[in-house]
């Protein structure tokens, strides 16, 4: 397979190297990623959308304002930044605006071009030929071995006079598909021998069945949150994401409601639904989909009556060559936070369950859209994200058919880990199965980035503001989980200085749903994100009746006050690549994270 890449590739390098004109590559692909290959030239008058992302100039000020704001002991913990503050800190400057409107206009482009809030992206829809002669690169339609198509490039360059004033440009090397983390069950997880009774530190017991199924009741007893009664008018909020035309039907939620949570049946309850770049949401019942009534069902079924919102984002799936679409832009991250940040309130928690391969995304692209979720966190939003269903890469532990190599010459064998559950501005969840004991489960995502470092100060930083408690906040915690790996086995598997995921874990197996107006169950990180965004929110609903702002960014607090908050999960593993993967200890591991959430605990930590 490696030499057909290499095949493909050949007329590509070619033609990239053949230009006589002064353009400079800004990106390049050393090998598309596994399982593409070219399949034919892009049609002529295919349309395309790009998405140019100026530089962020003063990003290191925002960072450090985030970090200040979300850090548990600073004086200035809970004071969240206003919108109008967050797209200061991130605005472009003038010269790099002033070069890329000269740049466009030399190209005839003066109208129509779309701008982000703070103006740091510039949008434009233009002929693939125009795209071509602008970034001086060749298009082509992609298929990947599973049937997908994509139109893109392997590089594309860029005039010395606008060089350094751009950080990227998009869709080009970006072959990310964003899929969602969960599969199908037609029946639920039996298991025999288990104790039917979980005798917690406060005194609560959980019902056996929540062995074999799991449902809010089950949720709410597992980690302590029964009893707790959250209100709808002091301000809280809690959103999902919905993304590739999975569609949230409003019948199955009430289904689930009738089902699981009478309260919410008995008031008719729904979300308010807002398209994203002219997305949709049809309530058509043959096109509701798992991924998007999985998360929704779950996350406002556990935080019922906090206002609940669902996005659904428009982004074309994978091209059709044989539809001729007008546009591929099929990058939904970067539209919904161009839309999200425009917002001034947007919901408090925002949970998203979909994820890729690290290594199918550029790193500018990975380190732009994490950009974009510390925007967020600035202004006071949590969001959590799943850790994957691959393991540490393809969950598969047979060394004879496991496929995680690496993405260049190499072609060594490496753990893959997962985006956006890599960023560090986001809060990562993994999965686990049944109660007393508690395990990881084996699909869950989790291991170290090799984009972005475990979270640290600079030293500019610590010039300006008192030394925090969590300086490098995840060091202490992943330290003494990587002391005790044997190195002969994983050396060179992973970057043992990358940023550590997931953070916390959440229940992931079995939960009852409804889908098309029948019970199905769901398995996956899919089902652990949303209801850990679900138990935030009433974590929120508690400091806001206490008059203290929300949680906001987690990740400092979780590794430092809250730590003890959460119940330490010390069996279980996630193979893959050939490997067994990392085991589940106790303190944090790159199974488990810190643990699942004990919401009694938490709940006296926060308020």
């Amino acid at each position: 397979m490696r030499s057909q890449y290499l095949v493909a590739l050949l007329p590509l390098a070619a033609f990239a190297h053949s230009f006589p004109s002064p353009h400079k590559v800004k990106e390049e692909l050393s090998a598309p990623p596994r399982g593409w290959m070219i399949h034919s030239p892009a049609p002529v008058d295919h349309f395309i959308q790009l998405r140019i992302a100026l530089p962020q100039p003063n990003f290191h000020l925002l960072e450090e304002h985030l970090y200040a704001v979300s850090d548990p002991e600073h004086e200035r913990y809970g004071e969240h930044l206003s919108k109008e503050e967050v797209e200061e800190l991130v605005a472009p400057h003038p010269e790099s605006v002033n070069a890329i409107d000269e740049w466009l206009a030399s190209h005839g482009i003066e109208g129509n071009i779309g701008h982000s809030p703070a103006g740091d992206w510039l949008t434009i829809r233009i002929p693939l030929s125009k795209a071509e002669e602008m970034l001086n690169t060749k298009y082509h339609v992609w298929q990947h071995t599973d049937g997908e198509y994509l139109v893109r490039t392997t590089f594309y360059s860029l005039p010395a006079a606008v060089y350094d004033h751009v950080d990227l440009i998009q869709p080009t090397t970006l072959f990310g598909r964003f899929k969602p983390q969960n599969s199908s069950l037609t029946s639920p997880i039996h298991v025999e021998n288990l104790p039917t009774l979980v005798d917690r530190a406060t005194g609560l017991t959980v019902n056996a069945s929540c062995n074999t199924e799991m449902t809010i009741t089950c949720l709410r007893e597992i980690y302590n949150a029964t009893g707790y009664t959250p209100s709808a008018d002091v301000g809280n909020s809690i959103g999902v994401t919905g993304y590739l035309e999975n569609y949230a039907n409003t019948a199955d939620l009430q289904r689930l409601y009738e089902d699981q949570v009478p309260a919410a049946a008995a008031v008719n309850s729904t979300f308010k639904f807002i398209s994203v770049n002219g997305g949709v949401n049809s309530q058509n019942l043959s096109r509701a989909s798992i991924e998007a009534n999985l998360d929704t069902q779950f996350a406002f079924g556990l935080s019922f009556p906090i206002a609940s919102t669902f996005y659904s984002t428009r982004g074309q799936p994978p091209f059709v060559p044989s539809l001729n679409a007008p546009t591929d832009t099929n990058e939904p991250y970067s539209e919904w936070l161009d839309f999200v940040l425009s917002h001034p309130d947007p919901p408090l928690v925002i949970s998203t369950s979909y994820s890729d391969a690290e290594e199918t995304v550029p790193e500018s692209y990975a380190r732009r859209a994490c950009a974009g979720f510390a925007q967020l966190g600035a202004q006071g939003v949590t969001l959590i994200v799943s850790s994957g269903d691959f393991g540490v890469g393809d969950g598969d532990s047979n060394p004879a058919t496991q496929t995680c190599m690496s993405n260049d010459e190499t072609n060594r064998t490496q753990f893959i880990p997962g985006f956006p559950a890599s960023c560090p501005f986001v809060t990562t969840v993994g999965g686990t199965v049944f109660f007393n004991p508690e395990i990881s489960a084996s699909f869950t995502g989790g291991g170290f980035s090799r984009f972005f470092s475990r979270p640290r100060y600079t030293s500019s930083l610590l010039s300006r503001i008192s030394l925090p408690s969590f300086l490098s906040y995840q060091d202490a915690a992943v330290k003494g989980f990587l002391d005790q790996l044997p190195n002969s086995t994983y050396e060179g598997l992973f970057n043992p200085d990358g940023r550590a995921f997931p953070d916390v874990s959440a229940q992931s197996a079995s939960f009852r749903m409804f889908l098309r107006g029948e019970v199905t169950h769901q398995i996956g990180t899919s089902a652990s994100a949303p209801a850990f965004a679900g138990l935030v929110a009433l974590l929120n609903d508690a400091r806001l009746k206490a008059g203290l702002p929300p949680l906001g960014f987690l990740n400092p607090l979780l590794y430092s006050k809250a730590a003890s908050g959460f119940n330490d999960i010390t069996l279980g593993h996630n193979p893959g690549c050939g490997t067994d993967g990392f085991n589940a200890t106790e303190g944090w591991d790159a199974v488990s994270g810190l643990g699942t959430p004990d919401f009694g605990k938490l709940l006296k930590l926060v308020t």
